[in-house]
């Protein structure tokens, strides 16, 4: 890597840390009451670790984006980071509750209704699809499609992983990680130091992603994917992103892992017993 990614990737785990020390201390106040949770195991946590990966991810890849690329990693994160702590708060109010998943916020849609969950959606759909216009590689419409799949759907698959301590960070982080190579490499260094530096907090239940600091996350691989050359190639990339997340409405990700060598290792690496 160059000096711009390292710098990118420090800035990155330095912000994310800072924001997690922010974060405890609004925990510490009543302030912080509304982001507490009790995760899987039963165990009091806190979503503000969500916002500190948002802010600290959006920042550091704003630092490492190549010209042309810096306004859409701002508005991929940013975004996707606000709408998706919007969701983390309202989406747990009682009359929400049997609004999760596609379907959840297709049947609160035909009551009438539009779901915490919709919202988010449709921000980060918007913000996708602005990404498609500021990166101005888009010669088509084809080109647009691709970028708003990629960014909006990667946002949401990483976020269906937020289900066990670490896995949406370990996921993203491994991401990130492979895709430092090449020209737009460094839109991913600073999102690479914000995961590892919160992943020890997630692994270690103090706190969760949530939909902020997993939809941004998310958001800022897919932008990375939207940036590779071919074609076909992100094509394919949105094609898998689009097949797991329909799969993700019938098959446990949670099931499948655990029933998958290799995989339940390293999605238990770390963890606390449950």
């Amino acid at each position: 890597m160059t000096a711009r990614p390292v710098l990118a990737a420090l800035a990155g785990a330095a912000a994310a840390r800072a924001g997690l020390a922010a974060g405890r201390a609004l925990d510490a106040r009543p302030a912080g009451a509304p982001w507490r949770r009790t995760n899987y195991a039963g165990r009091p946590v806190t979503l503000l670790g969500g916002p500190a990966l948002a802010a600290a991810a959006t920042a550091g890849a704003a630092l490492g984006a190549p010209a042309g690329t810096r306004a859409a990693a701002v508005v991929a994160g940013a975004v996707s980071g606000l709408v998706g702590g919007y969701d983390d708060l309202a989406g747990a109010r009682p009359e929400q509750a049997r609004d999760k998943g596609l379907a959840g916020h297709l049947r609160a849609l035909r009551a009438g209704r539009v779901s915490a969950g919709a919202v988010k959606v449709a921000g980060i759909g918007a913000a996708a699809a602005v990404t498609a216009l500021l990166t101005r590689r888009e010669r088509g419409l084809a080109d647009a499609v691709l970028t708003t799949g990629l960014v909006a759907g990667t946002a949401n698959l990483v976020n269906l992983l937020d289900l066990r301590p670490g896995r949406a960070a370990k996921a993203g982080a491994i991401a990130a990680a492979a895709g430092l190579g090449g020209p737009a490499g460094g839109l991913v260094a600073g999102p690479l130091g914000a995961a590892l530096a919160v992943l020890p907090d997630d692994l270690g239940e103090r706190v969760m992603l949530g939909d902020a600091g997993a939809n941004a996350l998310g958001a800022l691989l897919g932008l990375r994917l939207s940036q590779v050359p071919s074609r076909p190639a992100r094509a394919g990339a949105l094609a898998v992103v689009t097949a797991l997340t329909l799969a993700s409405e019938r098959v446990s990700f949670t099931r499948v892992i655990e029933a998958t060598p290799g995989l339940r290792e390293l999605d238990r690496l770390g963890r606390r017993p449950a």
